[in-house]
């Protein structure tokens, strides 16, 4: 039976966090984001920002939280259509959810404002975080995620490193490789190395999007620059079987899970 939801979806499986529920803190608008990557899945950002404000009560994701039906889940993981950091009261829906929910929590983000201590006191509340790390200059960041003006790559790399110190729970870095970036695999290998997160993530758009995938000999190529690290890759890890209670509507949502 699938159930209609406004705010929560899933759960869906992800090769990354197993069987995940969606939680998206940017719900009822249209999609909100710092960055307007030329792969993102769930389409065009229509509104390009990188202001925090409220947009969902935290009453109203508690209500269809309460309301699930028993189902096996790993990760209550909130992203959606747009950037959940974005969301101002993230902190609060964390410890909210993490106050009626067992499961452990991850955030998606695509460490825009990782330099904001309001936005690392968020985070500080998730088991999780996965941040997202694309290039290692700016040029190709600004080709392939297409930020909010004067968003500078460098202080991006530094914020991840600062949250990286004082982070409790578990960090992974999650790059995206497509045709655009792939020949720069080396250099962010070594960006990732001197951040030194606990997961390094290496992923191509296999949903449709508006940018070519590498195959799978190409990424087991570029997982070769990136040895020594922890590395799960798109290509090798398993996917649980998973049965949604949510309905079609609300999937879209799901985006790069």
């Amino acid at each position: 039976m699938t159930k209609k939801c406004k705010y929560i979806f899933g759960p869906v499986p992800s090769w990354r966090l197993g069987s995940s529920l969606g939680v998206d803190p940017i719900s009822g608008r249209r999609k909100t984001c710092s960055f307007d990557c030329i792969y993102c899945q769930v389409g065009k950002t229509l509104k390009l920002t990188s202001r925090r404000e409220v947009f969902v009560k935290k009453s109203e994701i508690l209500k269809e939280i309460k309301s699930l039906p028993k189902a096996k889940i790993d990760y209550i993981t909130f992203s959606g259509m747009g950037e959940p950091t974005l969301a101002k009261n993230l902190g609060e829906l964390i410890k909210a959810v993490k106050r009626v929910r067992k499961e452990k929590v991850a955030v998606l983000t695509n460490s825009s404002v990782l330099n904001r201590k309001d936005v690392r006191a968020d985070l500080m509340n998730a088991d999780f975080v996965i941040a997202k790390l694309d290039a290692s200059n700016q040029k190709i960041f600004e080709k392939m995620d297409k930020p909010v003006k004067n968003l500078k790559l460098k202080a991006i790399i530094a914020a991840i490193k600062s949250f990286k110190k004082v982070f409790k729970g578990k960090l992974a870095l999650q790059i995206m490789f497509t045709t655009e970036n792939k020949k720069y695999a080396k250099q962010i290998a070594k960006v990732a190395k001197d951040i030194n997160p606990d997961e390094t993530q290496l992923n191509t758009p296999l949903r449709p999007c508006g940018a070519k995938p590498v195959n799978r000999k190409e990424l087991n190529e570029i997982a070769e620059y990136f040895k020594g690290q922890n590395i799960v890759s798109v290509y090798k890890a398993e996917r649980k079987m998973v049965k949604s209670f949510s309905d079609e509507g609300t999937l879209i949502r799901r985006g790069k899970i």
